[in-house]
């Protein structure tokens, strides 16, 4: 049948064996990864939650003997080499805010990497709060990334073979006119050949990117929730569909019931959804039976706190603090992302990784521009630091020709060789030139009454006109 499940048909290094496959030494260690990660999810949650905190010890000790940051942070609150953790003990260090992790950077990387760790890596990030930090990775962060990329698939049956569509941020390459389809690339292709797969920059007008999928009619869509709103706008008024279409996936916002009713109504598929984070990688992931999010609790210990930073009991929502557990390159001990969350019930899956109901605080708008089109606000915050010492930012269209640019700086203040310099890079990276000015702020920036913070706000409704910044 068509729509039965096709496992990958795995790549083998050894001639003669082509089935079953004889892998080679990397995808084997992706294998061994993921083999042991179908039995952990069925864990109870108390073996679940002890496992952790002996994978945290591993962590802390390393944390205090090579990062001067935690060797402060963990010594003043009374750490010790033989004690082993649990949940008092967790409760008893700091929170690490996103401020205080770009502020001490360089205090908190560890100074040596277990080599047997493998080559460290650099990643830098705005996430949703609109402070751009740099955090370092290692090989085995990596793995365990793909590994949770391979659970997705094979939680969700996804047929590998089978063509897929990208509308997200993307790098030059796929700017081309024309760029020729790959495969689906890591950790995919690692294992075994995969379909087709096409890419297109999601700051590419929307009416220009639903052509371009009624085209390559792909069977597997994957896009930001704000930008497949767009989209399904778009869709209707064009009275299109995408006839091979079997899911959307969706990454990097709050997905709402109003949109997985739309896209059910106008696509005819339903959409499954991750939670990740630049810094901490992958957070959770829907489970194919209940829809709940599962925490990736191998990678990560996560806790969803109150405002007197205590748990949440199941049902209520809180802030997001992740530790995560493999992170020899930068630890990150009990940080707190800037995200809100729903902490969620037992699955009746019978998964025992936690789970919650959803996540929220993370949606972005869409720049629009004077003729119309509207676009996914690649805003240069790359850039920002090259210019002046801007510590958190916020972008805010009030109008179709004017952008504030809401700055934190280390300074306090910019100067107007500053301000022309942020002003081409915002105008570059929106691709209009619009007129930006400067509201500098002391300390952190405002969040919403909901604790929702955005990178960048358009306070235009549909028909043009403002609305408060709060409702946004």
């Amino acid at each position: 049948m068509d729509d039965e499940y096709h496992a990958p048909l795995l790549h083998s290094e050894v001639p003669g064996l082509h089935w079953p496959a004889a892998p080679g030494r990397k995808a084997s260690d992706l294998l061994a990864l993921l083999f042991q990660l179908g039995q952990s999810e069925w864990l109870r949650p108390e073996a679940l939650r002890r496992r952790q905190f002996e994978q945290l010890a591993v962590l802390a000790r390393h944390a205090r003997g090579q990062s001067d940051f935690y060797a402060n942070r963990l010594q003043n609150v009374g750490f010790s080499l033989d004690e082993p953790w649990d949940d008092t003990r967790l409760a008893a260090v700091p929170l690490l805010t996103r401020a205080e992790l770009l502020a001490q950077q360089g205090a908190i990387h560890a100074r040596k990497v277990p080599q047997t760790h493998g080559a460290v890596s650099t990643v830098q990030t705005s996430g949703s709060t609109g402070q751009p930090v740099v955090v370092r990775r290692t090989e085995v962060n990596l793995r365990m990334w793909a590994a949770l990329n391979l659970r997705d698939h094979l939680w969700h049956r996804r047929d590998v073979s089978k063509s897929l569509a990208i509308i997200r941020p993307s790098p030059a390459w796929q700017r081309d006119e024309e760029p020729r389809p790959r495969g689906w690339g890591a950790p995919v292709d690692l294992l075994g050949a995969s379909g087709p797969c096409y890419a297109l920059p999601i700051d590419t007008d929307v009416a220009v990117q639903v052509p371009w999928l009624v085209e390559r009619n792909p069977d597997y869509l994957l896009t930001y929730p704000t930008n497949l709103w767009a989209l399904l706008d778009e869709f209707a008024a064009q009275k299109k569909r995408l006839d091979r279409l079997r899911e959307v996936r969706s990454i990097g916002e709050t997905v709402t019931s109003a949109l997985r009713e739309r896209c059910r109504a106008i696509l005819g598929v339903g959409i499954v959804d991750s939670y990740s984070s630049h810094e901490v990688g992958a957070i959770a992931l829907e489970c194919p039976v209940s829809g709940l999010y599962h925490q990736h609790a191998e990678s990560l210990l996560l806790e969803v706190l109150d405002e007197n930073d205590r748990p949440v009991r199941s049902g209520e929502s809180g802030r997001v603090v992740v530790t995560v557990l493999h992170n020899f390159a930068t630890p990150l001990i009990r940080y707190e992302i800037g995200d809100h969350a729903q902490l969620g019930p037992a699955c009746p899956c019978g998964r025992g990784l936690p789970t919650l109901t959803q996540i929220l605080g993370r949606r972005r708008n869409m720049v629009v521009l004077p003729n119309g089109e509207r676009r996914w606000p690649l805003v240069g915050f790359h850039r920002y630091r090259e210019v002046a010492d801007v510590r958190q930012y916020q972008l805010v269209q009030h109008s179709l020709g004017e952008i504030e640019m809401r700055v934190v700086t280390g300074s306090g203040t910019l100067d107007s060789t500053q301000t022309e310099a942020l002003t081409r890079v915002v105008q570059e990276s929106l691709r209009h030139p619009f007129r930006v000015r400067f509201t500098p702020f002391e300390r952190e920036l405002p969040r919403t009454r909901t604790g929702k913070f955005e990178e960048f706000v358009c306070l235009l409704d549909e028909a043009g006109g403002a609305r408060p910044l709060e409702s946004a």
